[in-house]
């Protein structure tokens, strides 16, 4: 028996409407009836208008959708510009906000045929204090942030695909926590016009998907070339285990699973060897806490003015404060102290095709509404490389966590190769 349109692929979804063997109402409506049946439990749509996703669906059909994405449902981050929905960037500050075009991103999936299901939770200005998202596997845990209600919305098949963003962990984390695959392409590659900035020295788009090939495909639509289907590398990739200098802050049972996967890979064929990166990489997670911060305080200067007490202690308390008691000169000594690391990163890098890391320290954290884990692997955000999580690992109380990939900057392809054979020589 084939599964439920809802859980089909982004991919798969296309290929058929393409082919004339499915209707993008048909689909968008599996998606509808698994939202009307777990949303009050999962709470990953800021906005979702079931009447107007029907409407667009129908249009797609009248018009004869075709395209990359023709007929696939998509849901985005409530920090991205759309036309016909608000954008709230997750505060009440901007209840009610309704740009007047949509971004890059939302544009370019519309002109490939998608359709945007609905706008999903953020936690407040993609910061930490959480929105009311829910883990799927577990109600009583986080989702992970910021990319809260995009990765809930993939994990619980409501949606094939979503972008989130990144600027610490954002996408990479919720990924690991949902139990999804998580994207964060090249700094600079893919278009932010139309995006909240949190911090344009870091900021990026990010895609949550279940498979590697929508990953890929999503890329190129959001490149706007066209889509390139993901190679089968020639022999087993080169790995570097990297274990970083956060290597103690993850849980016990996520090393263990990161030390297994790197054997089991070993026998697969991989060439697997340790690599370390060099001192001076300890300070990243201190460069990227101020160069963040400070820009941060600066961006949303209106809204601390005119809107101080909307504003949730979490954020006043944290990432405000640093970034307003942060002088210019550290702000720029940590700008140099990261261009030194992205340069000294190249050759560490340049005998492998991947590096294998974690993606988190470990399982969802118990306590939704408290809090989205501890984001103790900044520095590779800093470092500008593209990174992907794959849900390779379940942690003590079953629950998803997540392997993270590293490839070099501008070796997107490469990753999604790499990508694809380890996910099959570890699931």
């Amino acid at each position: 028996m084939p599964a439920p349109l809802n859980e089909w692929t982004a991919s798969d979804i296309a290929a058929a409407v393409n082919r004339g063997e499915l209707t993008c109402e048909a689909v968008t409506r599996a998606c509808l009836d698994r939202i009307t049946a777990r949303e009050t439990d999962v709470h990953a749509w800021a906005h979702c208008d079931p009447d107007q996703a029907i409407a667009a669906a129908r249009n797609l059909d009248r018009r004869g959708a075709s395209g990359a994405l023709a007929g696939v449902p998509f849901g985005v981050k409530d920090i991205i510009d759309s036309a016909d929905m608000p954008t709230e960037w997750g505060t009440p500050i901007h209840r009610g906000r309704q740009p007047e075009r949509d971004a890059a991103c939302i544009a370019l999936s519309r002109k490939a045929g998608g359709l945007l299901l609905g706008k999903a939770v953020t936690t407040e200005f993609a910061n930490l204090h959480p929105g009311p998202t829910r883990n799927p596997h577990d109600l009583t845990r986080t989702p992970g942030g910021s990319s809260s209600g995009s990765a809930a919305a993939v994990a619980d098949f409501m949606v094939p695909i979503a972008i989130g963003t990144q600027t610490t962990g954002s996408t990479t984390r919720p990924a690991s926590f949902c139990g999804v695959i998580g994207y964060r392409p090249t700094y600079g590659d893919l278009r932010l016009h139309g995006v909240m900035e949190a911090s344009a020295s870091v900021d990026t788009l990010g895609i949550l998907a279940r498979s590697v090939e929508d990953v890929a495909l999503y890329r190129d639509v959001m490149l706007g070339v066209p889509p390139v289907a993901v190679e089968t590398p020639a022999q087993p990739p080169r790995i570097g285990f990297c274990r970083t200098h956060n290597w103690e802050a993850l849980e016990p049972s996520t090393r263990k699973s990161l030390e297994d996967a790197a054997q089991t890979l070993a026998r697969a064929g991989a060439d697997v060897r340790d690599v370390q990166m060099p001192p001076e990489f300890a300070r990243l997670n201190e460069a990227h806490r101020w160069i963040t911060s400070f820009e941060f305080a600066r961006t949303f200067t209106w809204e601390f003015e005119h809107h101080w007490n909307e504003i949730s202690e979490t954020l006043r308390k944290g990432r405000i404060a640093d970034g307003l008691s942060c002088s210019l000169e550290t702000y720029l000594e940590m700008k140099a102290l990261a261009e030194r690391c992205r340069a000294a990163l190249d050759p560490v890098i340049a005998d492998y095709d991947v590096l294998l890391t974690a993606a988190a320290f470990g399982e969802a954290p118990v306590g939704w509404n408290a809090f989205v884990g501890a984001p103790v692997f900044m520095m590779w955000t800093v470092l500008h490389v593209p990174s992907i999580t794959l849900p390779v690992f379940k942690g003590p109380n079953g629950m998803p966590v997540g392997a993270q990939l590293i490839a070099k900057r501008r070796d997107d392809r490469g990753l999604f190769a790499a990508s694809r054979w380890v996910q099959r020589h570890l699931t």
